[in-house]
């Protein structure tokens, strides 16, 4: 019985798409919901070929009800709803509400990194407290043993480093259990090194290079982060081994939509 009930929740309800690519050395394409409050674009970033969402509470005014919506939408479409936390203490909260997953921003030690693991994740793995039947598994009732032990497995936790504190204890964090990808916050890490929008700084590259061999050495995986207006840049470093992208926000990509269809237009007065 325990492994029927497993294989419903693995394969019929409880599936993370991005684990899944992951484990197959696929590259993750993702985009940022931070302007859009409705459940509508959780289908739009399905129909637009997206791996993965994630909701950026940490940068938004969205509340936790808007979070959880979008990410129970993104769940029914078939993609994987992640939520950017501001803190540790709102990770069960959106995991509960319907994420498949966390990005923990400014993670600085391997405690840290663990502080994070331990309200993501059940036990034995954390101190993650029962909610009762969830959403991920469509409000369904399983022991919960095999409950805790899927949703574990399905759940991903990303942490971002975006300072040079970050960068020295890349080997440590990496090393931490429950720890699955490394996210690098370009923008910020470079305003930390007072480099802000020298993309093309060497350290940059080097900032890549060291993580992706610290996660490499211990069987996690990196994401490329705050590159949307450097695509050749996050191509580059996904040939290095990256295999996460967060491609932009759902503004930015609206914006360059409007700007483009009103240079289109107004160009016909030259016609």
């Amino acid at each position: 019985m325990p492994s029927q009930i497993n294989e419903v929740l693995l394969n019929e309800v409880l599936r993370n798409h991005v684990k899944e690519k992951l484990r197959r050395g696929e590259v993750i394409a993702s985009m940022t919901v931070r302007l859009v409050r409705g459940i509508e674009i959780a289908r739009i970033a399905k129909t637009a070929g997206f791996d993965s969402l994630y909701v950026d509470m940490e940068h938004s005014s969205f509340s936790l009800e808007t979070t959880g919506q979008i990410c129970i939408a993104a769940l029914e479409a078939g993609i994987t709803p992640l939520v950017r936390v501001p803190g540790v203490a709102e990770v069960s909260r959106v995991l509960d509400a319907g994420a498949l997953g966390v990005i923990a921003p400014h993670v600085q030690s391997a405690d840290e990194a663990r502080c994070y693991v331990e309200a993501a994740k059940f036990p034995p793995l954390g101190h993650r407290s029962a909610a009762g039947p969830l959403p991920h598994l469509h409000y369904r009732s399983f022991p919960a043993a095999e409950a805790d032990a899927a949703l574990n497995e399905a759940t991903i936790l990303i942490v971002q480093f975006e300072s040079e504190q970050a960068l020295s204890n890349a080997d440590a964090i990496a090393a931490v259990d429950g720890v699955d990808l490394v996210m690098i916050g370009s923008n910020d890490l470079l305003a930390d090194w007072g480099l802000a929008g020298q993309y093309e700084h060497p350290r940059l590259r080097d900032a890549y290079a060291k993580t992706i061999a610290a996660c490499r050495k211990h069987g996690k995986h990196v994401g490329v982060g705050g590159l949307a207006s450097r695509p050749q840049l996050a191509a580059e470093f996904v040939r290095m081994g990256a295999r996460y992208v967060s491609t932009g926000t759902d503004l930015g990509f609206l914006l360059a939509a409007c700007t483009a269809k009103a240079k289109e237009t107004h160009e016909l007065n030259r016609q």
